[in-house]
């Protein structure tokens, strides 16, 4: 029995073996040649036209998928290197893995619908792990995204996984660069040319900041009256930063705006209700 088992060992054991050791050490050796492999490419596609962050995420986006796959295919040849070492007939089992694809493929359009469209998701390059974007009415930090689907995490913290079949709209706030996008309420009463200068000095002294003036690609400055509000004028004002900048740029130019009207003596309005009695009847005073 022990010799049975012995020489069952030396002829297919050893071999199975060495399809285990060789198919993980190819894994692990092909990963890193993988990652550095995409991220020559992207950077050679997306020189001069993308910043090196944008660079950055495409590439642990795409490595990501393109690592996991390369694993399954090497898992699936190693599944049948070794049942074809235990003296199965491997033929049978192909015909059956594609007329069971084919089956699955009936059975599963929502899943070949989620692939077909994450995959023109990846090549078109919508978003990326790490982009802020708004996904199927959902906004939120995209964690993961691969063929069948896209994770994201809003600002709550909730982890929205959504299946990329059912996303028709993608709208990326992190592309590029991002905006400082801010309506600015004044009092009726105010000189409009002097609350705007203010707003334009203000944005001048954030963007030479030492800490914020690296974030912002063009100072905020006020671009016109914007609209007459119920209790004040509102002015727009844009500015251009770096992406995911624009939020910590608009909080500290709200409060620096704030200060600063209070010391120029500018009126921030607030609602309020002015009451009219109408004129007085006279005939009832004597």
């Amino acid at each position: 029995m022990w010799e049975t088992i012995g020489s069952w060992l030396l002829e297919h054991g050893i071999p199975i073996l060495i399809v285990i050791v060789l198919s993980y050490v190819g894994y692990r050796i092909a990963k890193p040649i993988m990652h550095r492999f995409v991220a020559r490419f992207v950077q050679i596609r997306g020189k001069g036209r993308r910043a090196k962050e944008e660079l950055a995420k495409r590439s642990q986006t795409l490595s990501g998928i393109l690592t996991s796959t390369l694993g399954v295919i090497i898992a699936f040849i190693a599944l049948f290197m070794i049942l074809s070492e235990l003296g199965v007939d491997i033929g049978p089992l192909l015909a059956g893995a594609g007329v069971l694809g084919i089956a699955i493929g009936f059975g599963a359009q929502n899943i070949i619908k989620d692939i077909l469209n994450g995959l023109f998701i990846l090549l078109e390059d919508q978003y990326n792990k790490g982009d802020v974007a708004k996904i199927a009415g959902i906004a939120g930090l995209v964690e993961d995204v691969n063929l069948r689907r896209t994770v994201l995490r809003d600002l709550d913290g909730v982890v929205h996984s959504i299946p990329n079949g059912q996303i028709t709209t993608a709208s990326n706030y992190t592309r590029d660069w991002a905006r400082v996008n801010l309506d600015v309420p004044v009092a009726y009463g105010e000189d409009l040319d002097r609350v705007m200068a203010v707003i334009n000095r203000v944005g001048q002294e954030l963007a030479q900041d030492d800490y914020f003036g690296k974030f912002i690609k063009s100072p905020p400055k006020a671009l016109r009256v914007n609209n007459f509000g119920d209790s004040g004028i509102e002015i727009k004002i844009l500015g251009d930063t770096k992406p995911m900048k624009q939020w910590e740029v608009t909080g500290e130019l709200r409060k620096r705006l704030k200060e600063t009207f209070d010391k120029e003596g500018i009126e921030i309005p607030w609602p309020h209700v002015k009451l009219y009695f109408g004129q007085p009847d006279k005939s009832l005073n004597p």
